[in-house]
Formats: C-alpha cells, structure tokens, sequence
C-alpha cells in the first residue's frame, strides 16, 4: 500500500488524461474530482477509475473535450445532453446553469443524459452547497451489464443507482450531505477489496448460482455474480425509482435489455436545485439544524470511542486525515494505472518523478 499526497496524486492522473488527449483545463478539473473522491474516503470513485476511463476512450465511447448540450431551456426546467463527455465535467457544467436558474426561479429540475461517468455524486451536491442551495439527485448507471440483484433476486438486474441529498449547515454545524450508492457497497468498493486481496463483509454479494459469498472476485468473473442492494426490500425500491427518475424522466433510458450496452460507463440523473431561501426565515432554518443535530448526536454511544455522525461527517473525517497522511492506493490498482499511463504516452518515470 502507498501513500500519496493529493495534490501529486492530480498531476499523475492529469498527465495521463492529457496524454489521452483532454485539454489542460478538462484533464485538472476530472483530476480534482476523482482525487477528491479519494479524499473523502470513496475510493471506488477515485483515481482506481482511471484505467477504465483509458479502456473505454481507447474504444471511442468517451469523448474528451466535450462541453453539456442544453436540448431544451423550460423555465425552471432544463434538459441537458452529455454527449458522451466527461461526466465530472457535462454534469458539472449542467449543474452550474442549474443553480444559476433556481437562483432566478426558487427552484430548477436538471435532468442530464449520456454523460460518461459522472463519479461521486457528493460533488455536485457540495457545488449547490457552495451556492447556498438544497438538491436532490437521482443516477442510474447503463451501457454496461448490471451490478445488482433486486429483492428476491438471485442475479443482478440494475446498477448501484446512487441517491444524494444535499442541505447546508447551521450557525454551529456543517453542511448535511448524503451520497449513497443504493446497493450496500459500490463495485469500486468490491474491486479495491480484491485488489487489496480482502474479502468484502457477509450478506453483501452473491456469487453467479445465487448463493451468499465474501469473494469480491465473483464481480469479476463470467458468469458474473450480483452485489444486495441495501436494507432488502426498501433498498431495491430506492434503486428501482432511481432508475425511473434518472432513466425515464431524462430520456436517457433504463438498463433493460432492450437498450444497446456498449460495455462502457454512461450516467443519466435528475437534480432538483432549491433555494431554501424562498421557503422561510432563512436565520430560523440554521437555527433549526444545529438543534436537530445536537440533538441527534447527544445520543449515548452504542459502542465506545463511535459517536453519532451526521451526513457529510464521514467524508469530512476521511479528507483531514488523508490531507494529512496522504491518500492509499493498493499495489494493484497502481500497476494498473502505470500500465494506462504508458499506453496514453506518460512513461514509469515520468510518474514516479510526480509523486517523489
């Protein structure tokens, strides 16, 4: 295991995206995104990606350098088109005129379709924080097989289908932030327990005849197993209306068979921006917060030494350890990201200079 200091970490992979041929500005912006993810302690959305991205652009269904199209500007309602482009940045880009329009109108609907892969969906929640704004996102995840068994299923049907719920802070309390993939582990999550040569907790895969397993490496192989959704039947419908309101109401499509899988990584999501300043005495909401977090988190710990978290805590926990400490990357997943690094035309040593 290595430990890398962030701001090395984004030159590696800026390196490697530019020697796919994104521009300085595209590679520093997917950079960061996937660097921070790391830093936030989601790995399976972090810089292990960057193989995949490599393949999959190698394979012409990724195109760098491409911006979001607006397909139709409906008052509060906008509709974007990611054209296959970095999804760090078409979703980004539609979140920007998203926050603008809500600013304008109180409240604005995005819905985003065929964008690459979008990566943490955290981070389009923390934009609206910045802003000063709720939102809600909804993501399904196409063009490849699915992850994940639905209840009472034995074998995968959908994506991990993440869900994030964005709401600044109070007077004393920082910003609230849920960002959960609706399966109990994302697949990055499975892939960084193989390559660390670790099993993954019980009641959390299947393996492909349908039997509980801890091998990560059931997602892998072919046939391929499925992950649970979490919390059994309440899980799976989270997923399943994620996957309508993400994969119908964007226009994007569902996983169902009928629809082309390229074996490629396309996200389709529906945001809705609010500004919470519309909705009431703004000073009285920050005051609400931070007694319901007090409250919350005055509750006697269940186990010592792990006290009661808010949303958005753990994430913040994992950076300032991880700024301090630097960010963990298994001797697997950096094998891989040297070998896409020599085939985008940035040499061992060259990266090896980056990081010291």
């Amino acid at each position: 295991m290595m430990l890398i200091a962030p701001e090395k970490l984004q030159k590696v992979v800026e390196a490697i995206l530019m020697g796919g041929g994104s521009s300085a500005e595209e590679a520093e912006l997917v950079a960061w995104h996937l660097v921070r993810a790391n830093l936030t302690g989601h790995d399976s959305h972090g810089v292990g990606m960057v193989p995949a991205y490599v393949f999959i652009q190698h394979m012409d269904l990724l195109k760098p350098n491409t911006s979001v199209k607006l397909v139709k500007d409906d008052g509060a309602i906008l509709r974007f088109d990611g054209a296959r482009g970095y999804g760090q940045i078409v979703a980004r880009q539609a979140m920007d005129q998203t926050i603008a329009r809500a600013k304008e109108t109180g409240i604005a609907l995005m819905s985003l379709a065929n964008a690459h892969h979008i990566g943490r969906v955290g981070t389009y929640g923390e934009q609206a924080l910045k802003a000063g704004m709720v939102s809600i996102h909804f993501a399904n995840v196409v063009d490849h097989s699915p992850l994940v068994a639905p209840f009472r299923g034995s074998d995968s049907r959908f994506g991990t289908n993440p869900i994030c719920i964005a709401v600044p802070g109070g007077d004393k309390t920082d910003d609230i932030l849920l960002d959960m993939a609706t399966s109990k582990v994302a697949l990055g999550k499975v892939r960084v327990a193989m390559n660390k040569g670790e099993e993954v907790e019980p009641a959390t895969l299947l393996d492909k005849t349908g039997a509980p397993t801890t091998d990560p490496s059931v997602m892998f192989d072919e046939p391929r197993g499925a992950l649970l959704a979490i919390g059994a039947h309440k899980g799976y419908g989270l997923a399943f209306m994620a996957e309508v309101l993400a994969g119908v109401l964007t226009g994007g499509g569902t996983i169902q068979p009928g629809n082309e899988r390229h074996n490629s990584i396309i996200n389709h999501m529906l945001a809705i921006v609010i500004d919470p300043t519309r909705l009431g005495d703004r000073d009285w909401m920050r005051g609400e917060i931070d007694a319901m977090v007090d409250y919350f988190k005055a509750s006697p710990e269940q186990t010592p030494g792990e006290p009661v978290l808010s949303p958005g805590d753990p994430e913040r926990i994992s950076e300032a350890e991880r700024r301090a400490n630097g960010i963990p990357i298994d001797d697997t997943t950096w094998g891989e990201i040297l070998d896409v690094a020599k085939a985008n035309g940035v040499s061992a040593e060259q990266i090896e200079g980056m990081v010291g």
